[in-house]
C-alpha cells in the first residue's frame, strides 16, 4: 500500500486566490487576461480544500507583471496589518510545481522544505517569488506561501495593479465566501500600491461576485497557529 503523500496548505494572496486562475498552475493553460502560458503540475488535481484565511501582516502591489503589467501582490509577514487570503489544500509536489512555475522554472522537482518548516523562512534565490515563508499550522497541515526576500517598500516602490490582475484577486476572496462584496472591494483598494490608484467602486465593478467555494461567514476564516519545532 503506497505510503500518503505530505500535504501543504498553499496560502495565496494573488491571482491564485482564484480557483480558475489555479487551475492554470495545476493543469496548465493561460489565465483570462494574462500573456504566459502555463505548463502545470505532475499532479493536476484540484485542490483537496480551499478555505477563507486571515494572517498578521500585509499584501501590498510593487514591481511589474510580466504576465498583467502592473504590481504584483506580495506578502510581508512582518508588517502591520491583517492579510486576506485562501489557503488551497495541496500535496507537497502540487506546491513544489506551482512555486517552480512562479520562479520561472521547469516543475518536476520537490523543494526540500526541511528550513521552512523548521524556521519559517527560507530564501530559495533572490527573485520576487523565490522566498518560502510557513507563518503557522492549519489543522496540524503545515501553511506555505512564497514572496518576495524584501520587506514592503516605501510608497515610491510600490506600483498599481492592473484591472486584470485585481479581477482574479477579487474573484478569489468572493469564492472564498468569508467576506461581503463591499469588504472585498474595500479591502483590495486599500492594499499598500492600489489605496490612492483603485477606489472601492472601481474593484467591485472588476468582478461579480460568484457562488463560494466555502461556507459563508467567519466559521471559514483561520489564522494559523505558531509553528511547531
Amino acid at each position: 500500500m503506497p505510503e500518503p503523500r505530505p500535504r501543504v496548505w498553499y496560502f495565496a494572496y494573488g491571482s491564485n486566490m482564484h480557483t480558475e486562475r489555479l487551475g492554470c498552475y495545476l493543469a496548465g493553460g493561460r489565465p483570462a487576461g494574462g500573456a504566459r502560458e502555463f505548463p502545470g503540475c505532475r499532479d493536476p488535481r484540484r485542490p483537496e480544500r480551499s478555505v477563507a484565511v486571515e494572517l498578521d501582516g500585509q499584501v501590498y502591489f510593487a514591481t511589474e507583471s510580466a504576465v498583467w503589467t502592473g504590481g504584483l501582490a506580495f506578502y510581508d509577514p512582518d508588517a502591520d496589518g491583517t492579510a486576506w487570503g485562501v489557503a488551497h489544500l495541496l500535496t507537497a509536489g502540487q506546491f513544489s510545481d506551482i512555486a517552480a512555475q512562479e520562479m520561472y522554472r521547469d516543475p518536476g522537482a520537490d523543494l526540500d522544505l526541511t528550513e521552512v518548516l523548521a524556521t519559517g523562512r527560507c530564501a530559495l534565490g533572490p527573485g520576487r517569488y523565490e522566498t518560502l515563508v510557513c507563518p503557522g499550522h492549519l489543522d496540524g497541515i503545515p501553511v506555505l506561501t512564497l514572496t518576495a526576500p524584501w520587506p514592503m517598500p516605501s510608497p515610491d516602490g510600490l506600483r498599481p495593479p492592473s484591472a486584470a490582475y485585481l479581477r482574479h484577486l477579487a474573484a478569489g476572496l468572493h469564492e472564498a465566501g468569508a467576506w461581503r462584496p463591499d469588504e472585498v472591494s474595500g479591502h483590495l483598494a486599500s492594499r499598500p500600491g492600489a489605496a490612492g490608484h483603485w477606489t472601492p467602486q472601481d474593484v467591485a465593478a472588476l468582478s461579480v461576485p460568484r457562488a463560494p467555494t466555502a461556507p459563508p461567514g467567519p466559521s471559514s476564516r483561520f489564522r494559523p497557529g505558531p509553528r511547531r519545532s
